[in-house]
């Protein structure tokens, strides 16, 4: 785990002050590898590399990036973990290697099997390669998105990182890029390799890009298919989710530093840990957050359940608004920019308790996209069932999930989400399902004149989701895999980004075992009548590793999703920090946010309402990086050092 930088010429020229350009990015990503740091300059200085280091496989100085392959020439830098190269090392000749470490793997995948290593590799990663032969830059990223990867191309010089704050140095201004900030609108995530700042692009999951002489290109190198399997049981499945998942906690235990676990309590995390604590013994030590605002926002109990279950030791932190006004600022600075909710805040804080005693975390990330764990899943076909109940229709299709009576007893999970079914029914009921699933997510129609609307024509968000939800990879009669692959192209990537920023902003490196491409294949092609059985979410999963986990945490009703008390807070003990954060001048004079109107507003927020969050972080964002970007600037010229920008900013 560590942070990647570079910048090539696609001129062949020399890049001018490349030795400066290096050091900058390095300092700008130092969070990202605390153990040691390096550059690499091209005796043409057309190209170069940047490389943090934080030392979890192989932990000699051998294993240093950017490293090289003395039989090719090519340069490397690679940020992530492949979990199977002991076997590929194996594969590929043991004999041949200089290091234990798993990026001498990827140069020698490479040089055996060009772009096409990346079959044959298992884990999370992203790197640039440098062809000497070639003369051009192959860069990746992993199938999912668990390691970032982005990029601006400014005049003829591309440059890339694990984080956009260094680019910010290189761009010739810091703006708002107007279509990713409209699906920030929508959903609080970017789409389609957007983010929200213009001329910066995300690298996508499971895309592949070379950088060559005058042109920049990249295309898609694996994708997940949604072709279902009618052909074996739900035990078949379920052994064969065992079998995959018992492998891929294995594998994500491979390191040379001791291991813990994000613990929160809930389904995914807890049979992580619990697996994890089988194979590791007493030596794991897990790791949980509470708030002391009530039992709605606290999982803690069931974290200690898991816990005393499997004989591995948990340490908690308590966290309040005071936590929340310290260190908001910090969160949006390494989230790059704002994605998904308040959950980023305390996955901050447990990230900064781990730290103290681990360099390795696993998580649960992906289970709810996967085997389908999100209460809208249950809404949106609790309205599909009540439709075919009253047309008379209910077993039509061999791939329809649930009956109207089937669904009943589970409907008590919806308790907590009745804010959002008033939403959702408000207008539209029994519109076609494309319709009323962008519904179900878009968070924009809870937005009014705190938006400059007339500054965002031309660009529907509708369109964009649809191209993922009708995409031509899920079977067309499967609502809920088209629910489910929509999360797992958009939201996920976002949550990764999360689980990446806040982990690496404490030198931590966060393993996430249930997104192991094998186990996701698999997933994918079992019906939705075996992982949504009567509308049971993530019944594929309970019935598969439930007996390894206390009975009260398998059969917990009440899924909470690291819920914030924010706007609690908002009206008491934060409300004087909120009130100054948009009522600054500058913040009083944005082009697309009326924060007057934000201010008005704040004493209408509902208890779980998203809105506040989304404006809030908003606003820090452009604080942050807009209103600074001369300070990055100054990078470059000496005249600034990133140490002064972090004191400032702390």
């Amino acid at each position: 785990m560590c942070g990647i930088a570079g910048v090539f010429n696609l001129s062949f020229e020399p890049v001018s002050g490349l030795k400066r350009s290096l050091e900058v990015m390095n300092e700008l990503q130092r969070h990202r590898g605390p153990d040691g740091h390096g550059t690499w300059e091209h005796p043409k200085k057309i190209v170069g590399l940047a490389h943090r280091r934080l030392s979890i496989i192989d932990l000699s100085t051998s294993a240093s990036q950017p490293m090289v392959s003395q039989e090719s020439g090519n340069w490397i830098s690679y940020n992530g973990e492949i979990y199977n190269y002991k076997e590929l090392r194996d594969e590929l000749g043991a004999h041949k290697f200089k290091t234990t470490s798993d990026t001498e793997v990827i140069l020698k995948a490479y040089e055996r099997w060009g772009q096409n290593c990346l079959e044959h590799l298992r884990g999370m990663f992203a790197f640039a390669l440098w062809d000497e032969k070639k003369q051009e830059l192959f860069c990746a990223r992993d199938r999912f998105g668990i390691k970032p990867f982005y990029y601006a191309t400014v005049g003829n010089q591309f440059y890339f990182a694990s984080e956009i704050k260094t680019l910010l140095p290189f761009l010739k201004s810091v703006d708002t890029d107007l279509e990713g900030f409209k699906d920030y609108l929508a959903f609080q995530f970017c789409l389609d390799g957007k983010t929200l700042f213009k001329g910066v692009q995300e690298l996508k999951p499971g895309h592949l890009l070379t950088a060559k002489k005058s042109s920049v290109e990249t295309k898609r190198y694996w994708q997940v298919y949604y072709n279902l399997d009618w052909d074996h049981t739900a035990k078949y499945f379920e052994d064969k989710v065992r079998e995959l998942l018992n492998q891929s906690v294995d594998l994500h235990l491979r390191s040379d530093v001791p291991v813990g676990a994000y613990v929160s309590g809930g389904l995914d995390s807890s049979i992580i840990a619990t697996l994890a604590a089988s194979k590791q013994g007493s030596g794991l030590k897990g790791f949980t957050g509470k708030f002391e605002q009530g039992p709605e926002y606290d999982e803690s109990p069931y974290a200690r359940a898991v816990a005393k279950k499997s004989g591995f030791e948990l340490e908690e932190i308590s966290m309040t608004a005071d936590d929340f006004i310290k260190n908001i600022r910090k969160v949006i600075y390494h989230l790059d920019y704002p994605v998904a909710g308040p959950g980023s805040f305390p996955q901050y804080m447990v990230s900064q308790l781990a730290s103290r005693s681990r360099k390795v975390v696993l998580g649960g990330q992906g289970g709810d996209e996967i085997f389908g764990g999100y209460a809208r899943y249950l809404i949106a076909y609790f309205e599909q069932c009540i439709k075919s109940a009253i047309e008379g229709n209910q077993n039509q299709g061999k791939n329809f999930i649930v009956t109207y009576e089937s669904i009943i007893p589970n409907l008590a999970s919806l308790k907590a989400y009745k804010p959002m079914i008033q939403e959702f029914w408000k207008e539209g009921l029994f519109e076609d399902l494309d319709r009323r699933y962008f519904r179900l997510i878009n968070r924009a129609p809870t937005l009014g004149s705190e938006i400059n609307w007339k500054a965002l024509d031309g660009y529907n968000p509708y369109d964009s989701f649809l191209k993922v939800f009708r995409a031509k990879n899920v079977e067309k009669e499967s609502y809920f895999d088209s629910m489910t692959h929509f999360d797992f192209k958009t939201l996920l990537p976002a949550l990764l980004q999360v689980e990446d920023r806040v982990s690496m902003a404490h030198g931590v490196e966060s393993r996430v075992p249930l997104l192991d491409h094998p186990l996701v294949e698999l997933v994918a092609t079992v019906p939705s009548n075996v992982k949504f059985k009567d509308g049971t979410m993530k019944n594929l999963f309970r019935n598969a590793m439930g007996s390894v986990l206390p009975s009260e945490v398998l059969n917990r009703k009440d899924k909470m999703g690291f819920p914030v008390p924010l706007t609690d807070w908002a009206k008491t003990e934060a409300k004087d920090f909120i009130f100054d954060v948009f009522s600054s001048k500058k913040a009083m004079s944005r082009d697309l946010i009326n924060n007057q109107t934000v201010l008005n507003g704040l004493s209408s927020e509902p208890k779980y309402g998203r809105k506040l969050w989304g404006l809030l972080c908003l606003e820090l964002w452009q604080q942050e990086f807009h209103d600074k970007q001369a300070d990055y600037r100054r990078l470059i010229t000496k005249t600034e050092s990133p140490a002064d920008l972090e004191l400032r900013r702390v």
